[in-house]
């Protein structure tokens, strides 16, 4: 451990992996985010589409939860959104990771260089650089396209186009060196198993074992996981080849909304996990 206190890694995307890296800063003395990219649709699809990029937004918003501070003016900028003119739906910080790609030549850099902005605390990386699809096998046949894929119920197994995409190194060397490998909370197969569909990723995750923690869903999100307990969601890892060797269930871990984790007390349960 460093200086000890952990080298964790938080894997998935959307507002859950926000939550997660909020806990995990607390305890964490490394903290790296690696998101799932497979997103086609508002402002990343667009951006993926007109650019041929990855899609950046978990990514910005994994940036700002880092945020050393969460309101200051580059924080709350990269989360605007415009609401009128060509440019309407896009988030700031979805168009300046996009711009500083194509001005540094690399995704990585160009997120580093946003991580600066913004004063995050931490790392925060593409589970590939390639603009994947996401695909996945349901009761209705083939899907393909993360909106589709989210959309429908009773899902088998997700995959990504193409099949060879490489995971981004650093990435891959953030899980190999990790204390702690933090799976959700989130979308079971558009975002946690979306990233780790990468094959690298998902090899070097499945070899860590008893350092993966999955943190359970609140609720089941409809109609992606309809019907699942904890129990399915485990499940539908370990069919994936993932056995995490701890699991967080969702029991006294809401906040007061009652519509996400509370952040200290993620933090509490993922510290005493730590091994």
């Amino acid at each position: 451990m460093t200086s000890e206190r952990p080298r964790v890694v938080a894997i998935g995307g959307g507002h859950g992996l926000a939550a997660t890296l909020k806990a995990a800063r607390t305890y964490a003395g490394d903290l790296t985010a690696v998101v799932s990219v497979a997103d086609d649709g508002g402002s990343s699809g667009r951006l993926r589409a007109a650019l041929g990029i990855p899609a950046p937004g978990d990514l910005r918003r994994c940036l700002v939860a880092l945020a050393e501070d969460p309101q200051s003016l580059w924080a709350r900028a990269f989360e605007h959104r415009f609401e009128s003119g060509e440019l309407e739906g896009h988030a700031v910080g979805n168009l300046v990771i996009a711009g500083l790609a194509a001005t540094t030549g690399s995704f990585v850099e160009a997120l580093a260089a946003a991580g600066r902005i913004v004063g995050a605390a931490g790392k925060v990386l593409p589970a590939t650089e390639a603009a994947v699809v996401l695909k996945a096998e349901s009761s209705d046949g083939e899907v393909e396209g993360q909106l589709a894929v989210s959309l429908h119920g009773r899902i088998s197994r997700v995959a990504i186009v193409p099949p060879d995409a490489r995971a981004t190194p650093d990435a891959v060397a953030a899980v190999e060196a990790a204390d702690q490998i933090v799976l959700g909370p989130g979308s079971l197969y558009t975002s946690v198993l979306a990233a780790l569909a990468v094959r690298d990723l998902g090899t070097a995750v499945a070899k860590a074992k008893k350092n993966v923690v999955y943190v359970a869903n609140l609720r089941p999100q409809e109609p992606e996981t309809s019907g699942y307990d904890v129990e399915a969601h485990v499940a539908a890892l370990r069919a994936h080849g993932i056995e995490p060797g701890s699991v967080i269930p969702p029991e006294g871990m809401a906040d007061k909304s009652g519509s996400g984790h509370d952040a200290q007390r993620l933090a509490a349960a993922l510290r005493e996990l730590v091994r």
